[in-house]
């Protein structure tokens, strides 16, 4: 039997805060699905669809060498969105070229399922090993600092926003509507960016992303994936996490 997590819509912009907990976010926005089928699918697949964790891994955290993007902890509705946008062509995987395939072999409540397990999976303070990242060769890794400006502050100059204007202090998200970054792997970080600058990438809302990702360079993009990858959740001298965003 499906079910729903009753939720009430509030619009809180960027005051809203990471969460680990569906029974926080419960109280904001209507997260339905079955959880226990998610996680089924997650670990075992379903039909022709293979498991999950054979890109993913087994706690959701993606793999650098792979290029696949951590999904645990990822908000519910950017989840949901990203399997439809898979699912209906609006969204290419251009990285294992298997996404719009598995997306289409899941129905609509089978990406709700995966979506809310997703969002209940714990989230530990894993970044990339960006040492192993160089070692790969493959992506050439930024200065921390650079991007720790950029995220924070933006490029006045070239008129770019800070990233965590839309997705929160360093990048925590804001949810339902701005995903995580923080945290996330720097070879997907890289890619994507780059992606969505040369419009390989196209689903994303009001197309914030490529006007943002249009005005980086090559060194920006390194330099706010370094950062990001292993940015703090917390403030210095407030190591609260906020349980809300």
């Amino acid at each position: 039997m499906r079910y729903s997590t009753t939720l009430a819509i509030l619009c809180f912009g960027l005051s809203a805060f990471a969460s680990t907990s569906v029974s926080a976010l419960s109280q904001y926005y209507e997260m339905p699905g079955n959880a226990a089928n998610g996680e089924q699918i997650f670990k075992s697949g379903k039909g022709d669809v293979p498991a999950c964790i054979s890109c993913h891994g087994e706690e959701g955290l993606g793999d650098d060498a792979m290029g696949t993007p951590r999904l645990a902890g990822q908000g519910y509705k950017f989840l949901v969105k990203q399997l439809s946008d898979f699912a209906t062509d609006k969204r290419q995987d251009t990285t294992m070229f298997i996404m719009n395939t598995n997306a289409k072999g899941l129905s609509a409540e089978d990406h709700q399922d995966l979506a809310l397990y997703l969002t209940m999976l714990k989230k530990p303070d894993t970044a990339s090993d960006m040492k192993a990242v160089k070692e790969l060769g493959t992506t050439p890794v930024g200065v921390r600092y650079k991007g720790k400006i950029i995220t924070q502050y933006g490029i006045p100059e070239r008129d770019v926003p800070a990233c965590h204007s839309c997705h929160g202090y360093n990048g925590r998200g804001a949810f339902p509507m701005y995903p995580r970054l923080l945290a996330q792997r720097y070879t997907y970080l890289v890619s994507q960016l780059k992606k969505w600058r040369d419009g390989s990438r196209n689903n994303d809302s009001f197309s914030q992303m490529q006007i943002v990702a249009q005005k980086l360079t090559d060194e920006d993009i390194y330099n706010v994936a370094t950062f990001l990858t292993s940015a703090p959740e917390s403030t210095l001298g407030n190591r609260r996490v906020p349980d809300l965003q």
